[in-house]
This record gives structure tokens, C-alpha cells and sequence, in this order.
């Protein structure tokens, strides 16, 4: 009798920002740390910037959310969308990718 294979899902999210008002790049890491403290609190995700670090008005986030079923990973970032989508009504883009671990280790 074999194991019980692992299942798991990760989605993850390239989330480019827009901040029109920031004049700084001070202004635009305060603007933000509570996006990256709710991604990584709330939603429970792996998140690192990766785009436009010496842009003022401009950052580009990848996050990760690892869930035991797709369904469970799309609910996820679906509220992460949402609350983007609030947060920033004219100045967010979300990509989103879902892979089962089987596709990673393939």
C-alpha cells in the first residue's frame, strides 16, 4: 500500500502598482507597507518587489499563496483582487498563475 500522494496549489500573483501621488521614493514605500503587511498577514502570502524599485509612482509585487486545492488557492487570490481593487481603483493590474505541485515537479 502506497502513500497518499501530496496535494497542493500555489497562485501566484504579479501585482503592478500605480502611485500617482507619491513625490518620493519615501512616499512610496509608505504607501506600500501596508500592502505588502496585508499580503503577507491577511492573505498569508510570500511577497517580494520585484519591479521598479528606483520608481517613485511605480512597484511591481510577486505573491505566492500555497493552498491544499485550487479552488481554496482562486478564493484566495480572488479577496487578494478585491482588495486591491478597493485599495486602488485606477492604479492596480493583478496577473495571476495557479500551478499544482505536480505541475512543479514535472
Amino acid at each position: 500500500m502506497g502513500a497518499e500522494p501530496v496535494r497542493g496549489f500555489v497562485a501566484v500573483l504579479t501585482i503592478d502598482l500605480h502611485f500617482p501621488d507619491a513625490t518620493s521614493l519615501k512616499a512610496k514605500r509608505k504607501e506600500l507597507a501596508p500592502v505588502k503587511a496585508y499580503l503577507q498577514g491577511r492573505a498569508g502570502a510570500a511577497v517580494a518587489e520585484v519591479g521598479h524599485h528606483d520608481r517613485w509612482q511605480r512597484a511591481t509585487l510577486l505573491a505566492a499563496l500555497a493552498e491544499g486545492s485550487a479552488p481554496r488557492a482562486e478564493a484566495v487570490a480572488d479577496g487578494v483582487q478585491r482588495w486591491l481593487d478597493a485599495r486602488f481603483p485606477q492604479g492596480v493590474s493583478v496577473r495571476r498563475t495557479l500551478a499544482s505541485l505536480q505541475d512543479l515537479q514535472d
